[in-house]
């Protein structure tokens, strides 16, 4: 159904644009611009403009323009009309030196290769207040869904609106994509706690000219599939960003960020466990299932931009309200901080209070250029030992460099130090290949 939408809303289009031109009156900016699927807009002249006539003979007898920009776009002339086609592909390799006895208590670390994402999507706008997103990922076996959502922008007070499937507003590692995340894999805290993606409505906006954001959904949960019962648990997730210093044009900055989420499992057990930074590696901690009334996560998130460095960090704590025995509290935090060697920065949405792509000065292989390289390293630490419940405690060491060749082609290669303070000890060497549009 999605597909039909969004190949309506082309063929919409492009009648529009072989009849009669109207003029155009002024339209409001779309507060997500940057955002992956929501192309930025602007206002356009009343009238006929010169601007306006080159678009159109730049447009082609179908009166669309096909044109690159990181990705495959199209828009109709007037841009009331925009689509993005896009797509991931990262492929992972590790190797693995454990003490003899930690597989033996907690699983076989296999070394190996896997696809780690494989995700095609379609994006865009209509009518310049209407967004729409559909992503899914190809698996060994399935077609899974990850954004499948439409959005009306602008709305009088409110700001905007989103409602289907997609990430529950909470956490800055979280809600930055998994193309420009620092390492290979989020953080320990974001793996355990973050909810995710999740099927609901939210209402989101800007303020004080885009130094802040907000954030807040109701969310039901769902499978990878989409599908969820009306008995299955209801969160209601909400996040405030701030920017107390931004300047440069977002490369000397301070993010600060409050996330809450009240999680009611609907009578089902809850459950927190963790892998080390590594998608291959069986996991390392966790509270087996817990029979409780409700859950509330309260998050911390703060990050540093100066130039090529930049050093960000969270903090969340779980309150688990059981229904047998004592509450119990989880915690974790990570910290972590990069140098771009070539003098790039990383790139930050304040329209969504989120980093995003990294862009090299000069691509590999372009005029001799190297493309750009980030040197990085991160510490996170997970408590989940609380009362009789022995999850165990976690703490990772990461070392990472990053080679982006191009805005689409990266690699990168990480160390993790993964020890299970409970048990063991893990060394993890891992690779991947990025190819992103």
């Amino acid at each position: 159904m999605a597909l039909l939408v969004g190949a309506g809303a082309v063929a919409h289009a492009q009648e529009r644009v072989e009849g009669a031109q109207q003029p155009e009156t002024t339209q409001p900016a779309d507060p997500q611009a940057g955002q992956e699927g929501n192309p930025a807009t602007t206002s356009q002249p009343t009238n006929a403009s010169a601007e306006q006539s080159r678009d159109q003979a730049e447009a082609g007898s179908d009166g669309l323009k096909f044109f690159w920009k990181d990705t495959l776009r199209i828009e109709s002339p007037n841009k009331n009309f925009r689509l993005k086609f896009g797509g991931r592909f990262q492929g992972d390799w590790g190797v693995f030196d454990t003490r003899h006895d930690i597989e033996g208590d907690l699983g076989d670390f296999e070394e190996g290769t896997e696809v780690r994402r494989a995700r095609l999507y379609y994006s865009g706008t209509l009518y310049k207040r209407f967004e729409f997103k559909t992503q899914v990922e190809l698996s060994e076996r399935n077609i899974e869904a990850r954004d499948v959502y439409i959005g009306v922008l602008d709305l009088p007070v409110i700001g905007n609106l989103r409602l289907g499937h997609f990430k529950e507003p909470f956490g800055l590692n979280e809600l930055t994509s998994s193309k420009y995340i620092m390492f290979m894999e989020r953080s320990l805290t974001t793996e355990t706690f973050a909810p995710g993606r999740n099927a609901g409505i939210m209402l989101h906006n800007t303020a004080c000219d885009e130094r802040m954001t907000w954030a807040v959904g109701v969310f039901r949960e769902t499978d990878e599939f989409f599908n969820g019962e009306v008995a299955d648990g209801l969160h209601l997730t909400g996040r405030l960003t701030g920017l107390p210093w931004y300047e440069d044009e977002g490369r000397k900055l301070l993010h600060v960020g409050l996330a809450w989420s009240h999680q009611d499992p609907a009578g089902d057990d809850i459950g927190f466990d963790a892998r080390p930074e590594s998608h291959l590696t069986p996991k390392l901690a966790d509270s087996d299932d817990i029979a409780a009334d409700g859950v509330d996560l309260v998050g911390l998130e703060a990050a540093f931009v100066y130039g090529s460095f930049s050093l960000e960090g969270e903090y969340i704590h779980a309150f688990v309200n059981r229904q047998e025995g004592s509450n119990l509290q989880f915690n974790s935090f990570y910290v972590q901080g990069s140098y771009i060697f070539t003098g790039e920065h990383r790139n930050y949405d304040t329209g969504v209070g989120q980093f995003g792509q990294i862009t090299p000065k000069r691509n590999f292989g372009e005029d001799g250029g190297t493309g750009a390289w980030e040197a990085a390293l991160r510490y996170s630490y997970l408590d989940l030992n609380d009362h009789d419940i022995r999850g165990g405690r976690l703490s990772d060491v990461t070392a990472g460099l990053n080679w982006y060749l191009n805005p689409n082609v990266r690699v990168s290669w990480n160390y993790v130090y993964a020890d299970a303070h409970d048990s063991s000890f893990a060394n993890i060497f891992q690779m991947r290949l990025q190819v992103a549009f």
